[in-house]
């Protein structure tokens, strides 16, 4: 189990839409996939049959999607947004000072910001495991994908309310 301070934070809400996505991918998705590969098996030569081919793409990104909310539901901390104390966490909202402009955006999991104007980073993006724990007025950086050195400084931690 991962510890407080990196578990993914998920609203009951969130963690129940995840957890039905999870229950329909599991059940009729998988049913529906296996027979749209019985089908296009059906067709005849597989090297060149598409309808193939597609459905076993989909098959492999439905897979995927199943692996992913299995460990997103089993590793995350479930209920309110942890209440502020100025502190960096999971689930929190930050006004930060990133490469010399103001940025408000939710830390935690995409899955909890749906239906939020919220910019979402996750605490394992560069920007997210460089804030992580910090507090009010602390200064870091951390390299952006394309190698660029950006200077962050947290202003304000909130509640997130949703």
């Amino acid at each position: 189990m991962a510890s407080d301070s990196t578990a993914t934070f998920l609203t009951q809400e969130a963690y129940d839409r995840l957890a039905a996505e999870l229950e329909h991918l599991t059940t009729i998705g998988r049913e529906e996939i296996a027979k749209r590969i019985e089908a296009a098996r059906e067709e005849g030569d597989l090297k060149e049959n598409g309808g193939y081919h597609a459905a076993k793409d989909e098959q492999g990104k439905q897979e995927a999607r199943i692996r992913t909310l299995q460990k997103l539901l089993k590793e995350a901390t479930v209920g309110e947004a942890p209440e502020s104390d100025g502190t960096v966490r999971s689930g929190t909202v930050v006004t930060a000072i990133v490469a010399g402009g103001e940025e408000v955006f939710l830390l935690g999991s995409r899955e909890i910001g749906v239906g939020s104007d919220l910019d979402v980073y996750s605490e394992a993006s560069p920007l997210g495991a460089a804030i992580i724990g910090l507090k009010e007025g602390d200064k870091a950086s951390y390299t952006a994908p394309n190698g660029r050195e950006i200077a962050v400084e947290v202003v304000k931690v909130d509640t997130y309310t949703g």
